[in-house]
């Protein structure tokens, strides 16, 4: 009887860790491996033969590694090199796995994630390896194609839109308020930013603007925007994702040293620092406050979507099923039922389709300003956060598990 293994790889989510969970519970039911392996820190870690025997965890341990945010077997971004230029890297991956009596590899992360199965199913068809490659989809930038939503965004909207409603009350209990700002992660694309629209008080949103790199920012509308705003009612709340740019599409928060990770991503983040200062230098009020969410997005899971825990656990399940069945070279998709009660349901795609690909936020839910966000996609998010995780605790604080440490 053969094994499989599991591993994760790029920014973490909070329920990153449900997807392996869940294939660890689906092959409990169908008893398709003999065990089912863990790779720390993801491609990189296996290379270097940092494999666990995830089977041989309790059933105790593995719940509570459920309920457990960010990446606990550990994560990587490791990019494999293309074939054309070398094969030295996957055959030493291949010639590990048949060590360990492996025959099918499970992936949870994002595009780039997909991007290392598509070429290692690429790799292993070419040779007649007998080994499946399935990726499981992973991401709070919810920017992979062909699929309505991803594992993680769900709890990442739910903590920004708390975030949101919390934060503006904090800065709206003066007679004299000022403005504040909250910057939300999203390189590429505007999804997490564009999610506090459902962030509302007395069935008013809190948020006045929303900015996202799908419009091109303009700083002296901006300007304009924000001191009508003002003028009228004496406080504003903004809210701005880290990857806006300006009409020629350059982040208008790119690091002047243009640090970039293995995949060649610029680092960004500070842009609501860089409005705070256009606000304070025109005058507008000097009562200016930002607040960049960072890490806090992916790691909250005392705030995390039920919806989305589930929902991780399923495409972790529904991997483990599609592999048995020998498809390879896939990545499990999330889809929504076309009817007015919220259900998902769950197909492949092939990775190479998702692999280094964007899914923006669509134009046309963002108003003709290029400053807000229309009901349709309210709609869209609202479902997506339903629900609050049942955690145990170890004292008064959440108690968690993790494999890498």
């Amino acid at each position: 009887m053969s094994n499989c293994i599991i591993a994760q790889s790029g920014g973490p989510t909070a329920v990153i860790n449900s997807s392996v969970v869940g294939l660890l519970h689906a092959n409990k039911e169908s008893k398709a491996f003999e065990k089912v392996y863990g790779g720390l820190n993801g491609i990189e870690g296996i290379l270097n033969r940092n494999i666990i025997d995830l089977s041989a965890v309790s059933d105790e341990e593995i719940n509570h590694f459920r309920f457990t945010p960010s990446s606990g077997l550990g994560s990587c971004r490791y990019k494999l090199k293309d074939l054309e230029n070398s094969s030295e890297e996957y055959e030493r991956l291949i010639e590990i796995l048949k060590e360990y009596n492996i025959t099918s590899f499970f992936y949870v992360g994002g595009n780039d994630s997909m991007d290392t199965i598509a070429k290692l199913s690429k790799y292993a068809k070419k040779n007649n390896v007998g080994i499946t490659f399935m990726g499981i989809p992973k991401t709070i930038d919810n920017d992979l194609m062909f699929t309505d939503h991803t594992p993680g965004f769900g709890s990442a909207a739910k903590f920004i839109g708390t975030t949101a409603i919390e934060t503006y009350l904090d800065a709206s209990v003066y007679i004299n308020n000022g403005i504040f700002i909250l910057e939300t992660m999203g390189r590429d694309t505007g999804w997490l930013a564009a999610s506090t629209c459902i962030a509302r008080l007395h069935d008013k949103p809190v948020a006045d603007f929303i900015y996202l790199p799908e419009a091109s920012f303009d700083r002296y509308k901006f300007l304009k925007d924000v001191r009508k705003k003002f003028e009228e009612q004496n406080k504003v709340y903004i809210v701005v994702s880290e990857g806006i740019k300006d009409k020629d599409g350059k982040f208008i928060s790119e690091l002047n040293c243009s640090a970039q990770d293995n995949f060649g991503h610029a680092q960004l983040g500070g842009v609501s620092d860089y409005l705070k200062r256009l606000i304070l230098e025109a005058g507008i009020t000097k009562r200016v406050k930002s607040l960049e969410l960072s890490v806090l997005q992916r790691c909250a899971m005392h705030c995390a979507s039920d919806t989305d825990i589930t929902e991780a656990f399923n495409a972790g399940k529904i991997a483990l099923k599609f592999a048995v069945q020998g498809e390879t070279g896939k990545m499990v998709s999330i889809n929504r039922e076309d009817n007015e009660l919220y259900n998902a349901y769950y197909s492949l795609v092939e990775a190479e389709k998702v692999a280094n690909n964007v899914r923006y936020f669509p134009t046309e839910w963002i108003n003709k300003e290029g400053n807000f966000i229309n009901e349709e996609a309210c709609a869209y998010f609202e479902p997506l956060i339903n629900k609050s995780p049942k955690l145990t605790f170890e004292g008064n604080l959440p108690k968690y598990k993790v494999f890498n440490q």
